[in-house]
């Protein structure tokens, strides 16, 4: 489109764009865009959470409650790539202040789909989600200032 309008105004440019640039520009989404995809990865996250979780119930649920659910987690997690774009988000995952969170919840949504389908044991899926959980809240808040510092504090004033 800019290129049409390049033309049509008559300032056409003779030099041809590098084969990164032709990518990089027809692979950017308008800002709109990203917000509903950002939308719609991140409500079809916390669906299949909830749709999981009410699978748990039913005999043998087990094993959809620990796909759904961790696909719920990986659909949530990515919905912000959108936002920001994939290398930006990995950037951050594994900045300093992220990177043990990153690596409990990376290695609990793994151990989750093992302890199901290889390893056989309820009880350690169940752990392992409950792990899941509590490693992807301590990562998201790390992007809300001072909200770590906030929740160890109110944290051990309740136990002391």
């Amino acid at each position: 489109m800019d290129k049409l309008r390049r033309v049509l105004s008559g300032q056409e440019e003779n030099e041809e764009l590098g084969l990164t640039a032709q990518v990089l520009d027809a692979s950017t989404l308008s800002y709109s865009t990203r917000v509903k995809w950002f939308a719609i990865f991140f409500a079809g996250g916390i669906l299949c959470s909830i749709l999981g979780t009410a699978l748990l119930f039913l005999p043998g649920g087990i094993k959809l409650f620990a796909v759904f659910y961790t696909l719920g987690n990986i659909s949530a997690i990515s919905s912000t790539c959108f936002l920001m774009g994939p290398l930006k988000q990995l950037k951050r995952m594994f900045e300093p202040t992220r990177l043990i969170a990153t690596i409990v919840m990376l290695l609990c949504l793994a151990l989750t789909l093992c302890a199901v389908f290889w390893w056989h044991k309820k009880g350690l899926a169940i752990i392992f989600c409950i792990l899941q959980f509590l490693a992807m809240t301590w990562y998201s808040i790390s992007y809300i200032p001072f909200a770590r510092d906030a929740v160890i504090k109110c944290f051990t004033t309740c136990v002391s």
